[in-house]
């Protein structure tokens, strides 16, 4: 595939003709497209830009793809807010979109939806903030409600604290967490222990004036690779099995140096690290699995029990 100056391939799936792949997009919503609905082109070609496809509104962003082969009753979505807010929905909620999108959830005032993920109904879920805290929970602590549902607490936050990303565990992966002054760590996710829904969770980076906040989280695996960018351009390839696997609790070590004007503003898979994803879809199923000196600090006590979960799940 051909593309234009400082743009690279993210996402790569594997699918047929007739699976779907389901758009969510920042304000609640779910577009849906069968793959033979995107023009088909040739292997250098650049594609077509999917607002084109797509019927969006004015500041409506795409969030989350997901592909789908079958609406399979024993599937589930789980979804997280920028606030916190996490729900799940069977799979076959969504498998009649209309032309312009359905609503995917309601949304609180100014909350957006960041990231959906598949799971089969008894899965771990990770969800990381922008001050550095973390928590794991089984999704069987939410139990599945209405497609237009608000959805319930997942992580109380701090004050000016939201959450950055979102993912559904596997075994044997680790967690990478990368601030905005250029600094990230990976962590063994069997460092993370299963907490309730609904806690302040765990520190997973410790935030310092050094480091800056915390920009993302990935789920990732050693033989990934990662591209980190700049506010002003700068972009980096790296492979994860380079970054230094080390504790929960610090602050990481330097991906890329950046000046004191500099920031770093994301962190995504290239489309090469989902070979794993493609050499393991079987014609059945479209799966997409998805100073350098430690620092520790002293982490703060913390209850594990859990806090008040009893929010009220409401719906149109």
């Amino acid at each position: 595939m051909q593309t234009n100056e400082e743009d690279f391939v993210e996402q790569l799936f594997v699918a047929s003709t007739h699976d779907y792949l389901l758009f969510f997009t920042n304000i609640g919503k779910v577009h849906w497209l069968k793959v033979y609905e995107i023009p088909q082109a040739g292997r250098t070609a650049k594609g077509r830009a999917v607002v084109n496809l797509l019927q969006l509104q004015p500041g409506e962003k795409i969030s989350t793809v997901v592909p789908i082969r079958r609406f399979e009753v024993d599937r589930y979505l789980i979804m997280a807010t920028k606030s916190g807010i996490v729900k799940k929905t069977e799979l076959t909620a969504y498998g009649n979109p209309r032309q312009g999108g359905i609503i995917a959830l309601t949304l609180d005032d100014g909350d957006e939806l960041i990231s959906v993920g598949v799971t089969h109904g008894d899965q771990d879920i990770f969800l990381g903030t922008r001050q550095g805290y973390s928590l794991r929970f089984n999704e069987t602590d939410a139990r599945p409600i209405g497609r237009t549902a608000r959805g319930v607490i997942g992580i109380r936050l701090e004050e000016g604290d939201e959450v950055i990303g979102m993912e559904v565990l596997s075994s044997g992966s680790s967690i990478l967490t990368v601030s905005e002054s250029g600094y990230g760590k990976r962590t063994s996710e069997t460092e993370y222990r299963v907490q309730g829904r609904g806690g302040k969770g765990l520190i997973n980076l410790n935030v310092t004036p050094k480091t800056g906040l915390v920009v993302s989280i990935l789920q990732v695996f050693d033989d990934d690779d990662i591209m980190v960018m700049s506010d002003q351009g700068n972009l980096v390839r790296l492979q994860v099995a380079d970054i230094r696997r080390i504790g929960r609790n610090t602050q990481g070590v330097r991906l890329i140096n950046l000046t004191p004007e500099q920031r770093l503003v994301g962190v995504v898979r290239i489309a090469e690290d989902n070979a794993r994803s493609v050499a393991d879809a079987s014609s059945e199923a479209v799966v997409l699995d998805t100073d350098d000196e430690e620092i520790v600090a002293e982490e703060p006590e913390m209850s594990d029990e859990l806090e008040d979960t009893s929010d009220e799940e409401s719906s149109n």
